[in-house]
């Protein structure tokens, strides 16, 4: 009995193994698309002149 333990030990690891390789290779979708337009969006501000353009020191 105790070497059928010491089996399913390593073919318990093996399963699992096989498991956590299916779920990682799985096919993703990327979230870029929502990023990158906030990224667009915050270049586009940063060329743009302000609307109030003073002359004040920062307090």
């Amino acid at each position: 009995m105790a070497a059928l333990a010491w089996l399913l030990i390593p073919l318990t690891g093996a399963v699992f193994a096989a498991v956590w390789a299916r779920w990682a290779s799985h096919a993703r979708t990327t979230g870029d698309g929502a990023s990158l337009a906030g990224y667009e969006r915050f270049r586009q501000a940063m060329q743009t002149e302000p609307a109030d353009k003073t002359d004040t020191e920062p307090v």
